[in-house]
């Protein structure tokens, strides 16, 4: 860029900054000033201060990269009269600026001194401290903690032989300890732990106002004495007597029911119990709503009567809808509809069904007699909310959210150059375990049957006869093929995996994804077996159709850091690698690796980069040669808030794909150990995310900063020699890149 240009453009920039800088005082009154920074020290440093800002209740203007406040330019660059529309529409997009409140001030310094003499620091002093220039005011809560306590004595008192036994029976679990400091946060998590053991065996009436706690200094410097007590005189221990169902709206099975109910006559009361099986009863798709009500026995006053109800929704669902479609330039349209069944067999069986119609006018394919795109498939799927799997103890299949999955979908495509048909049929578990941070994929049988009815005699002489076009990769994507896998997926993550992606968005969370699939392993046997022909190509055939042999893993990793409640660091690491064996040279194109786009090294557009420094003829896009069998991203994000419903972030991608074979028709393309960081791609650039919290709509603008298909200095460090009609790509994705 013209350095005269960026320098005309910075200043622009730092005026409009100015203008709206000088514009805050319009909205502020007599002796008011505007809140700039707010911070907190302390002298002792084994006391982390970021745990505290959470009793700071005001915040100074969000700032872009922590640097600029740009969000509140858009609300001071407005009029103060609301009823303009113009006016009310940059209050709205923009912040309004933070005036400070000196009460508000004092009762945040007042709660922050309660909050760490709670820790122990029995004597601690929190001074607040206020800096003025101008009309900003800079805000210090300067806590001095003084020494801090530690108990050295702890005595109890549970006057009831039973509750005394269930609480020794959980002394590993104690949280308190002698020796550990006094913290009030840790007695009423004890509190909270007790009133669980409680309540988990049998104590229905058990609540926490029944423990309570003493505490007093003793002779040494810093000790306390710590007693607890527990009343439990009048409590009683409830059994559970009959356990029934009802369902309201559409019937659902009882036996549908019981298999998600953890309650069982004879049992000893449990909430822990009630709640999860209110949780069990949740993922059941035919129920709206579930009501559990505990009621005494007429019979016996130690045993309570469970009525479980649930309400329904209404089973039948129908959807259409109609898209338009661009593809270089050749429109077309398409019409889904869709009808979805929720209580199939009474018993929450999910039934769903589409059809799918598509029609594209293809224009400038010369040689083809027909002109256009059609495409239709037909989808069936049920899905059990069960894991229909014997031997499983009825004890684990509670414990978990479970489906098994059945699916079938055929698929025509009719192109002018070829004809496709694709039929797929799945058979697939998936459970989550309890507390839904771990989840399990099992693809028992994973089948495609892809075959090639028609290929037109250009389309054969050009690209899969021709010897100076001729291509492995091509040519074994357009033979039919048979692919049978086993496949396991595990997904582990810190938060529920049952949240949407935004709630994550910002938080210290992680998330791992493992998976595994191997296809071909059983046909190779049975053909061995019975000794069946081979191919011109030496591959083993069913039905005279070749089956491909391989096996793939892939690993994926992303944590994010959050450092306060509008900026956060996000970290992610992927890798995958595929590997075609015994009946196959090559992978099947559905199953091969690509690089670039919206989810990967955002630099380059989709299946532009790679494998190694490979690059398609004259610098363009080869869609089945830019594909490989191992893939690496590696990705850094720092994400912030911008204003109203904006978010922007900055970015740092690297990765690439590599074969693990060399192809004539990939050169530079295979991995080798000793060089291949050589030929790791990387880009940076800016982005901006339209924040709706139920699903984010986001725009990515990336620079490439070392192509790895080039040599010469000047195209293989475009970050040294920019040039932006080159080097730059635009991505519009719905969701996080990771």
């Amino acid at each position: 860029m013209n350095p005269k240009k960026t320098g005309r453009l910075t200043l622009i920039t730092l005026a409009a900054l100015a203008l709206s800088s000088c514009s805050v005082s319009r909205y502020l009154g007599d002796g008011e000033c505007l809140l700039d920074n707010v911070s907190l020290r302390s002298d002792d440093k084994a006391l982390a201060t970021s745990q505290l800002s959470g009793y700071v209740q005001q915040h100074p203007n969000s700032k872009w990269f922590s640097v600029l406040k740009v969000p509140m330019s858009p609300y001071l660059l407005s009029g103060t009269d609301s009823t303009k529309r113009y006016n009310r529409f940059m209050h709205r997009i923009g912040q309004r600026p933070v005036v400070y409140d000196s009460l508000k001030a004092v009762k945040a310094q007042a709660s922050i001194q309660t909050a760490v003499r709670n820790l122990g620091y029995l004597q601690a002093r929190v001074d607040l401290v206020e800096r003025r220039k101008g009309f900003k005011l800079r805000l210090l809560f300067d806590i001095h903690t003084g020494q801090r306590y530690y108990v050295s004595q702890i005595e109890e008192s549970i006057d009831d032989p039973v509750l005394l036994s269930l609480a020794d029976s959980a002394r590993q679990e104690s949280l308190l300890r002698e020796g550990m400091p006094f913290d009030a946060n840790l007695l009423d998590g004890e509190i909270s732990r007790l009133n669980k053991l409680m309540r988990d065996n049998g104590y229905y009436q058990f609540n926490k106002s029944l423990i309570h706690f003493e505490a007093d200094t003793l002779p040494g410097p810093r000790d306390v004495w710590l007693r607890m007590t527990v009343d439990g005189s009048r409590q009683q221990r409830y059994s559970l007597g009959s356990v029934s169902f009802a369902s309201e709206g559409n019937a659902l099975r009882e036996r549908a029911l019981q298999r998600k109910n953890l309650l069982e006559p004879g049992q000893l009361y449990s909430e822990s119990r009630v709640q999860d099986t209110y949780a069990n009863l949740s993922t059941m798709g035919a129920v709206m709503s579930s009501n559990i009500q505990l009621s005494p026995s007429p019979s016996d006053t130690t045993t309570l009567d469970a009525t479980i109800t649930v309400l329904t929704n209404k089973p039948h669902t129908f959807n259409a809808e109609l898209e338009g479609t661009n593809s270089s330039g050749d429109l077309g349209a398409a019409v889904a509809l869709s009808y979805q069944n929720r209580n199939l067999l009474r018993g929450s069986e999910l039934l769903n069904l589409k059809l799918r119609g598509a029609y594209e006018a293809i224009k400038g394919l010369d040689g083809y007699d027909a002109q256009n795109y059609i495409e239709y498939s037909a989808e069936a799927s049920i899905a059990f909310p069960d894991l229909m799997i014997p031997f499983v103890r009825q004890a684990f299949r509670r414990r978990i959210v479970a489906t098994s999955e059945i699916s079938l979908m055929y698929d025509s495509q009719d192109r002018p150059e070829f004809h496709r048909r694709v039929v797929t049929g799945v058979w697939r578990y998936r459970w989550t375990a309890a507390n839904h941070r771990m989840q399990h994929r099992i693809d028992l049988i994973d089948l495609n049957y892809v075959f090639m009815p028609w290929i037109s005699s250009t389309f054969h002489q050009e690209y899969l006869e021709n010897a100076s076009s001729r291509n492995a990769i091509l040519r074994y994507n357009y033979e039919d093929l048979f692919i049978i896998k086993l496949g396991y997926t595990l997904n582990i993550s810190s938060l529920p995996l049952t949240a949407t992606q935004t709630s994550n968005y910002g938080t210290n969370a992680w998330n791992m994804r493992l998976s595994l699939e191997s296809a071909g392993n059983f046909l190779q046997g049975m053909t061995a077996l019975f000794n069946t022909r081979k191919n011109a190509d030496g591959q083993r055939t069913l039905f005279n159709i070749a089956y491909a042999q391989y096996v793939k893993g892939d690993f994926d990793f992303a944590k994010s850091f959050r450092f306060t409640p509008e900026h956060s660091l996000a970290l992610h690491l992927a890798l995958g690698i595929a590997f075609p064996y015994g009946n196959a040279n090559v992978l099947p194109y559905e199953k091969r690796y690509f690089s670039g786009g919206a989810n990967s090294v955002r630099g380059w557009s989709v299946r532009e980069l790679g494998p190694g420094s490979f690059r398609g003829a004259n610098g363009e896009i080869d869609f089945i040669n830019q594909t490989g069998d191992i893939k690496l991203d590696m990705n850094a994000e720092y994400r912030c808030h911008l204003f109203w419903l904006l978010d922007g972030a900055a970015f740092v991608d690297a990765g690439n794909i590599w074969t693990i074979r060399s192809y004539e028709e990939q050169p530079g393309g295979q991995f080798h150990l000793d060089n291949f960081w050589r030929q790791i791609a990387v880009s940076y650039g800016l982005g901006v995310r339209l924040n709706f919290n139920y699903f984010i709509l986001r725009l990515d603008g990336g620079m490439k900063a070392i192509h790895p298909a080039y040599t010469d200095a000047k195209r293989h460090y475009p970050i040294i020699h920019p040039n932006f009609g080159r080097d730059f790509s635009l991505h519009f994705a719905v969701g996080l890149p990771f």
